[in-house]
């Protein structure tokens, strides 16, 4: 007899695809759009999760929807905020699932919400039967542009943002500024946040576009005349596809436009996030624990835009940023009724936060700071003492006094 076998390897491959499109009016009766994928004769069904906000401006409308296209539907609704973004709502939408009988395959779960909604009903469809598809429909501003257009589920837990989650994109995510119109001014600015994250690290037209017309963009709430933003193909930069079509378009759109073809022009080629130097994470470093620490007085990109303006200056105080550019992105975050300073702004909040983010990314800060505006470099070397003053300098920026 031959030696027993010990040892096997397995090698396999999954290609990923999923889309973005954009849709206007989404839930007009006569749009098919959100059931284009419905499968055999004997009806579609669909079942839809939403969150209280979104439900009591638009719960009418979404159930209209279904029933004109004659769609059997059921529509959960979840608590909203970050606070409720936990394992808890996850297992009442799996509950939910399994009552109402989803088919795995040919039904995919409707998401109608902002990020956290999205979170949540992603990392449940990522876990119910091991992957049933879904649709994301954001209705904010930072859905839209940034929790919408990537692959990462998750949910809070142990006092740690998004500790547990799954890569699992969505089947498609359908793009309706409309839904912007009913945001108020606050959550218009959560979404700038992460749009000006793009502008600083990879985009000085995006940045000179917020600063032109920020005041304008916040007062329209991203609306105008224009039939929408094109298809955003990952692989055709935005200036090329934009002359390749002769258009010059509304700053709201291209704004729009350009903040998503850049996010996913840095998520597609790593979208398992292999490589750990990722411009996208930059004012992820420090929001995290400063959001969940403030929590519920701190929105996401009301964290993120703290933490772009502390590694601005802590940019500046290194040389790669001048003083006149750090003030110009002061200005902006401004502009854009962001805030640029917090109380917690401390050693004793930031240091943990940084050691927590050295863990997140395998044993280095990786921590992404910007090179003028437009550009970025990562660094491996930032101190509690660098850290600390870059605390204090941006507080007599800020308040005019040192904390």
């Amino acid at each position: 007899m031959g030696s027993p076998v010990t040892h096997w390897s397995v090698q396999t491959s999954k290609p990923v695809q999923y889309e973005i499109r954009v849709c206007e009016n989404v839930f007009d009766p006569d749009n098919p759009t959100v059931l284009e994928d419905a499968a055999g004769t004997a009806g579609p069904r669909r079942f839809v999760v939403t969150d209280r906000v979104v439900d009591s401006l638009y719960g009418e409308r979404i159930r209209a929807y279904f029933e004109h296209n004659g769609v059997e539907h059921q529509v959960l609704v979840l608590d909203d905020g970050e606070e409720h973004k936990s394992v808890e709502a996850v297992l009442r939408v799996s509950e939910a699932l399994d009552a109402f009988g989803v088919d795995r395959r040919r039904e995919p779960v409707v998401a109608v919400g902002g990020g956290v909604l999205m979170d949540i009903v992603g990392f449940a469809a990522s876990l119910y039967r091991r992957s049933t598809p879904f649709i994301r429909i954001p209705t904010t501003l930072i859905g839209l542009v940034d929790a919408g257009v990537g692959a990462k589920t998750g949910v809070n837990h142990n006092g740690h943002k998004n500790r547990l989650g799954t890569y699992f994109p969505a089947d498609r995510t359908l793009l309706d500024r409309t839904f912007l119109t009913t945001l108020d001014g606050r959550h218009i600015s959560n979404g700038l946040a992460e749009i000006l994250k793009i502008a600083l690290i990879k985009d000085a037209r995006l940045f000179d576009l917020l600063e032109q017309h920020g005041a304008d963009l916040l007062e329209n709430k991203l609306q105008s005349p224009a039939a929408g933003i094109g298809p955003t193909p990952a692989d055709v930069p935005v200036d090329q596809r934009l002359a390749s079509r002769g258009l010059h378009l509304d700053p709201a759109t291209e704004v729009v436009e350009r903040a998503i073809h850049g996010m996913l022009e840095e998520l597609q080629p790593n979208l398992w996030e292999k490589v750990l130097e990722r411009v996208v994470d930059y004012g992820h470093t420090f929001s995290p624990t400063i959001e969940m620490h403030a929590l519920p007085a701190l929105l996401h990109g009301e964290a993120v835009s703290v933490d772009m303006a502390l590694t601005t200056v802590m940019a500046e105080r290194r040389g790669l940023v001048s003083a006149y550019q750090r003030d110009r992105i002061l200005g902006v975050m401004n502009l854009l009724g962001l805030p640029v300073w917090h109380p917690l702004c401390t050693p004793e909040v930031l240091q943990p936060a940084l050691c927590d983010t050295v863990r997140h990314r395998d044993g280095k800060q990786r921590l992404p700071l910007p090179v003028g505006i437009g550009s970025a470099v990562f660094v491996n070397d930032v101190t509690e003492s660098e850290l600390a003053s870059a605390a204090r300098e941006l507080a007599l920026l800020t308040t005019g006094a040192a904390r």
